[in-house]
């Protein structure tokens, strides 16, 4: 019988890549996805980021099953040509499907129940030592613990960004509110925006916003020449301020982590106060005001402004912890320019990533995410399985030759300490160098 159906080439189908006219293809069927940008739960970005290609291995990473029904909505009736797929891949979507056949998906376990109990106790500690204590020890450990709550949170707002943490949408909704905006005083939307934007484009140096903190650090020399960031819409100037800034950054790499949760609030509000299109905005900027009520207003009960200024500066420090552990899963690993690309998919997210070897009874403190290969393959996977599949990862990217890097904690700030320090180096030999003066000539001449 013969084959009726259209088909289009790969060649046509990148020519659909830009707003307006978004064409991908999953498994072979081609669908126009221009107004789904719209409403899409993902952002548009993702989107946006991948037109024009195959894109069957992110489409079965980050949807569930449910998703599948909607796609016949954007069906073009056209079908890719000379459509295959790699053994790679054929491994990769069959271990997608066993972890959906034994429930891993769907099972949570008690780790939601357990970190918001852990939240409970973490706040109402601090909370108690502020209002009930006098001694200045005790208000520097209360910071501390509420810095630690907010680690315990970000946890959990991350997990409800992936999957849906509670019984229903509406309560997931809810969670992702409180965990965020009103414990946090971090956008939750902004976050979503982010981090969908770092998964479709690990580690890409123009796409990843999580690899664009100019003027204060690069990862690569490519940003001297003062690159676009696709994800911003701005040119990052590469000035006199962030050469000096950055040629110091490996001095200052930890310092600035303690106050990163400074940059997330401002981030927060400058996407709910832009022109983009933001869902439940006012919903957002409501959790943020209980925010901004209840943490000033607990910091005022201490007896003066030192006590302050130690609690606050405690409770940020504790939390840059969370900051650190983000940059070691990427700071040091491979980096690429330019969008995103399904061909090399899976290679981009391993080679992208990096592991942090530990025992499990330190999976509280990492959050579970020190299997960050694992988590980036599987990002729907419940954090509570991903020590468990790590062999089965680890033994698909054996069998394709695709890179697994997993090192210690220690290993992991010296990589990215080391991945600092070249980037500094190589700003400082550019053709006008900042002066070095006999101080820095000590430290840095034997690394």
């Amino acid at each position: 019988m013969a084959d009726t159906r259209k088909y289009i080439s790969q060649q046509d189908l990148s020519k659909h890549n830009q707003r307006g006219d978004l064409w991908i293809s999953i498994q072979g069927k081609i669908y126009n996805v221009s107004d789904w940008t719209k409403h899409h739960p993902g952002g548009d970005l993702p989107l946006l980021n991948l037109a024009g290609q195959d894109v069957t291995d992110a489409f079965v990473a980050f949807h569930p099953p449910t998703a599948w029904q909607r796609l016949d909505n954007f069906f073009t009736g056209y079908y890719l040509r000379d459509y295959s797929v790699s053994e790679a891949s054929k491994d990769y979507r069959k271990l997608v499907s066993d972890f959906s056949k034994m429930g891993l998906y769907q099972i949570k376990g008690h780790g939601v129940f357990l970190a918001l109990c852990l939240m409970a106790i973490l706040f109402s500690v601090s909370v108690y030592g502020v209002l009930c204590c006098t001694s200045p020890w005790i208000h520097l450990l209360c910071g501390g613990l509420m810095g630690f709550f907010w680690i315990q949170s970000g946890w959990l707002g991350h997990d409800s960004g992936h999957y849906q943490i509670m019984s229903s949408p509406g309560f997931n909704r809810f969670a992702q509110i409180l965990t965020g905006n009103c414990l946090a005083g971090i956008s939750i939307e902004w976050w979503k925006w982010n981090h969908n934007a770092h998964h479709i484009a690990c580690n890409s140096l123009d796409f990843d916003p999580d690899l664009q903190h100019m003027p204060f650090f690069v990862v690569s020399s490519k940003f001297f020449n003062s690159i676009t960031s696709c994800f911003y819409d701005r040119k990052m100037n590469f000035d006199s301020v962030a050469r000096f800034l950055v040629s110091y950054q490996h001095w200052t790499f930890y310092p600035v982590m303690c106050f990163a949760r400074l940059n997330l609030f401002a981030q927060s509000f400058f996407l709910l106060l832009s022109k983009r299109k933001v869902p439940n905005r006012k919903l957002e900027f409501l959790g943020l005001l209980v925010f901004w009520i209840w943490y000033p207003l607990l910091v005022s009960y201490l007896p003066n402004w030192g006590e302050r200024i130690v609690f606050v500066i405690s409770s940020f420090s504790v939390t840059g912890i969370q900051h650190i552990q983000f940059c070691l899963n990427h700071f040091s690993s491979s980096v690429y320019m330019g969008p995103p690309s399904s061909n090399d998919w899976f290679e981009k997210q391993t080679s992208g990533t990096l592991d942090v070897k530990c025992s499990s009874w330190m999976d509280w403190f990492h959050g579970g995410l020190q299997f960050q290969v694992e988590h980036h393959l599987f990002p729907r996977l419940p954090r509570c399985h991903l020590r468990r599949i790590s062999p089965l990862v680890k033994d698909l990217c054996k069998r394709h030759n695709l890179p697994y890097n997993c090192v210690s904690f220690w290993k992991a700030n010296v990589l990215t300490i080391q991945t600092l320090r070249n980037a500094a180096m190589e700003a400082r030999c550019l053709s006008n160098p900042i002066p070095k003066n006999l101080v820095w000539e000590a430290v840095n001449t034997h690394g």
